[in-house]
């Protein structure tokens, strides 16, 4: 953020490296403060701060729920001691000159900066350029452990951290100017326990107007519980339908953000991808054995923080019209250094599509005559031959079969060549 007034012309905080797009643990956040000025102008004091805070603002019904966490603090005035100076400490700046505070400091692995508890080390030095003077100051801090988390930024809260820089002029107001950067904390899916199996069994009664009508049920597991962005999730999973309805299995990689202030807590769920596989009809019963799911493109699980969380979890459930859906939840931890190659696991795209479940079926059409080379469209279907149930993922979903239309593409146009005995030969259009 640039603050340009009829005074000062320019004063904005810049990082050395631009192009960084966060930090992480041991990281140096390096930059400079840049102020030039069009008129002689007295400055009383300059402060550098830094923050990183993690917020929660939410309305419950007529109250307002609100808290904050801070992370990251950090205060200090730096004074120009080669420059003249009043008495009260104050300096002049003055046009045609660029005064650059330089700054930078090193994230910890875990840490908590205060500058009651900080230790500062400060050194000045001048530097000419092109016959212009530009005063740098140069400062760090070291920090206490306590652990720091990553930035976020949700529907009803978030983490951030930002470098601000006030000037205080006597008589009038102080500018301030600030620059956010982005912070990610290391999180390993590597450890043992996130590369331990996890499962479970689920298993509901169904009635129809207060008759019971059977039950369903389910068993899956998973080899681990720890991945990263863009690798599969292998499921193992059995279904069983003992009831009058036609179910239909389904699985979803699911986030939960939650957030607390003032003692309530705010629960926020969302779908992140899902897959689904054949119909089950009554007495029947199916299984998956190493379906996968791919891990979209999402922040890592957010665990250290007091008021924000952000957890996923894999819901394997059945689809039961009319209904309550019968879901499992397996607990998921996205990291940042995951199992195995990243790229590996996305070019196993072509592997995982032939294993998948034999009630997929793709069509094709012939090659000749025609030749269909030229048919661009895809004939795959989304959904197994034989109809299913409307695809509902609301409680109340009605009990009734719904085939889907399939419309197979027009012919190309095409030429046949009726060669006659004396040797011509003319064109003969077909539609």
């Amino acid at each position: 953020m640039v603050v340009m007034s009829k005074r000062v012309k320019t004063f904005e905080v810049i990082f050395s490296d631009p192009s960084k797009t966060f930090y992480c643990s041991g990281d140096k956040v390096a930059g400079k403060i840049l102020v030039e000025v069009a008129e002689v102008t007295r400055v009383s004091a300059m402060k550098v701060l830094g923050v990183g805070c993690a917020k929660v603002e939410y309305a419950k019904g007529k109250q307002k729920c609100r808290e904050e966490n801070e992370y990251l603090r950090y205060e200090e005035v730096v004074q120009l001691d080669d420059q003249p100076a009043d008495h009260d400490g104050s300096v002049i700046l003055r046009p045609g000159n660029k005064y650059e505070y330089m700054f930078g400091f090193e994230l910890p692995q875990q840490g908590y900066v205060s500058a009651l508890a900080c230790i500062i080390l400060l050194s000045i030095q001048q530097i000419f350029l092109s016959g212009s003077v530009a005063l740098s100051y140069l400062f760090t801090f070291l920090f206490p452990q306590r652990q720091i988390v990553s930035s976020y930024k949700g529907k009803f809260g978030y983490v951030q951290y930002y470098v601000k820089a006030f000037m205080e002029r006597p008589a009038q107001p102080a500018l301030e100017c600030k620059k956010h950067f982005e912070v990610e904390e290391p999180l390993d899916v590597n450890t043992p326990d996130l590369l331990s199996p996890t499962g479970g069994m689920k298993e509901k009664k169904v009635t129809c107007m207060f008759i019971p009508d059977g039950q369903v049920s389910l068993n899956a597991k998973i080899d681990r519980k720890g991945f990263c962005e863009g690798e599969d999730i292998c499921i193992c999973a059995k279904f069983e339908n003992t009831c009058s309805r036609i179910v239909v299995p389904k699985a979803a990689i699911i986030s939960k953000h939650t957030y607390q202030a003032n003692g309530r807590t705010k629960v926020f769920r969302q779908k992140l991808s899902s897959v689904r596989g054949n119909h089950i009809i009554s007495g029947m019963c199916d299984a998956w054995q190493g379906k996968t799911i791919r891990v979209p493109k999402i922040k890592p699980s957010m665990l250290g923080c007091n008021i924000i969380r952000v957890e996923y979890a894999l819901m394997i459930y059945m689809h039961i019209p009319g209904s309550e859906k019968l879901i499992l939840e397996l607990p998921l931890v996205i990291g940042t250094a995951g199992l195995g190659s990243r790229t590996n696991s996305m070019s196993s795209t072509d592997g995982s599509v032939s294993n998948a479940s034999a009630s997929w079926v793709s069509l094709r059409m012939p090659s000749a005559p025609p030749s269909y080379c030229d048919v661009t469209r895809d004939c795959r279907l989304d959904q197994p031959l034989t109809p299913l149930l409307n695809d509902y993922d609301g409680d109340d979903s009605p009990i009734f079969m719904h085939a889907s239309a399939f419309q197979f593409p027009n012919l190309p146009a095409y030429s046949e060549v009726d060669e006659e005995f004396s040797g011509n030969a003319h064109m003969l259009q077909v539609c």
